[in-house]
C-alpha cells in the first residue's frame, strides 16, 4: 500500500470527479475549524486541534468515509441515520451531494469536545 505523506499527493491517486469532493470535505473542514493542523494519519487525511485527533476522511470507490469518533457520530445520529455507519464512521456516497452544512456541524461539535479535554 502506498504511504501519502500530504493531502496533495493522496488526492492524486482519485479520479477527477472524486478529487473535487474530497476538496470539498476539506475546504469544509477547515473552514469550520481554522486552527485545526492538518496532516495524515492512518494513511488518510486527517485533523487535529491542540494536538488532539478531530476528523479524518478518505476517499473510496463509491464513497467518502468520515470519520469522527463515536462522539461526533453519536451526537448526530438522526442527521446521519440515512448513510450507511460504522461505530465511528459513516459513509457519503459519491453520487449524492455531499452534506457539508452537516459536516460542518459535526466538526465544531468536535472542536466543543475537545475544548473539554
Amino acid at each position: 500500500m502506498k504511504k501519502y505523506l500530504n493531502f496533495e499527493e493522496y488526492l492524486l491517486d482519485f479520479p477527477a470527479s472524486t478529487q473535487v469532493l474530497l476538496k470539498e470535505m476539506r475546504k469544509t473542514i477547515l473552514k469550520a475549524a481554522p486552527k485545526a493542523t492538518e496532516g495524515m494519519a492512518y494513511n488518510m487525511p486527517s485533523f487535529k486541534l491542540n494536538g488532539k485527533p478531530l476528523v479524518y476522511f478518505a476517499g473510496y470507490k463509491n464513497h467518502i468515509g468520515f470519520y469522527a469518533t463515536p462522539s461526533g457520530h453519536s451526537e448526530f445520529s438522526k442527521e446521519l441515520s440515512k448513510y450507511k455507519q460504522g461505530k465511528g464512521s459513516v459513509q457519503f456516497p459519491l453520487d449524492e451531494k455531499m452534506p457539508l452544512a452537516l459536516i460542518s456541524k459535526i466538526v465544531k461539535f468536535r472542536m466543543e469536545i475537545l475544548k473539554g479535554c
